[in-house]
């Protein structure tokens, strides 16, 4: 299930890419697939060991062209391992809703980026995280668990105030939203709820058919419900001039 829109973010065979908070691995492996570059850096070794057999078993059934390289990296957004100026886009989905100096990591990412290069940042959108907040306190209060909730301008303001400029954005799904809601309802650990189970074996099914009515219905709830907000970024070319617009369609990054 991805977050970002690839076909807003573009990715080119070659392009180094960081996906940073990786986590299990997807916008990692869809990377991989398009024929880039990919560090996949998390703090978490057991996730990173995940995705590393993965990558193995990707290249073994020929899903990746033969050019594309793919690694795991284990650090702390804060003092990312890499040199000034290294890649050509980074992804940071779900990730800076979990770390407390926030602003220190959106400065890691600007100084790891090429002038010119793209980042996207997901985060839960403002209004169906504070429905699970209200719901359920060991939903956010868990160790490494959600420590903000951001509204899409604080997220803008902090990444412009650090360097960047805004490329766009959108809301995305917005079939998920309720099932947290349940879940956070329910308790968050408890799997045996039924209405919990049935709902989750629907968003499997839509993920594996996405059939045209779900697809519809998502688009229509995304604006108002979409479980997360994507934000596009640019880093500018030089310390004083921006990005220049050129995207190739309409709020495309």
């Amino acid at each position: 299930m991805l977050t970002v829109d690839f076909q807003r973010f573009r990715v080119s065979p070659g392009d180094r890419i960081l996906d940073m908070g990786c986590g299990a691995g997807r916008h990692a492996f869809e990377l991989y697939r398009r024929g880039a570059d990919v560090v996949a850096f998390d703090l978490d070794a057991d996730e990173l060991a995940g995705v590393e057999k993965m990558f193995g078993a990707m290249r073994l059934e020929g899903e990746v062209p033969e050019a594309a390289k793919a690694e795991t990296v284990q650090g702390n957004a804060l003092d990312l391992p890499f040199p000034d100026d290294h890649f050509d886009k980074i992804i940071a989905s779900e990730v800076l809703e979990h770390i407390p100096n926030d602003m220190d990591a959106m400065r890691e990412l600007l100084r790891v980026l090429k002038p010119g290069g793209r980042l996207a940042v997901t985060v839960p959108s403002w209004l169906p995280e504070r429905v699970c907040w209200a719901l359920s306190e060991d939903y956010h209060t868990a160790p490494g668990g959600h420590v903000r909730i951001y509204t899409r301008a604080e997220l803008e303001a902090k990444l412009k105030a650090t360097g960047f400029t805004v490329r766009g954005h959108h809301h995305a799904h917005g079939l998920h939203a309720p099932y947290w809601w349940i879940k956070c309802a329910v308790g968050v650990d408890n799997n045996d709820n039924p209405l919990a189970k049935a709902y989750h074996q629907i968003l499997v099914w839509d993920i594996m058919k996405r059939p045209l009515a779900t697809r519809l219905a998502e688009r229509a709830l995304n604006p108002l419900i979409g479980k997360s907000v994507v934000v596009y970024f640019a880093k500018p070319r030089t310390p004083s001039a921006p990005v220049a617009d050129d995207r190739e369609t309409a709020d495309a990054v």
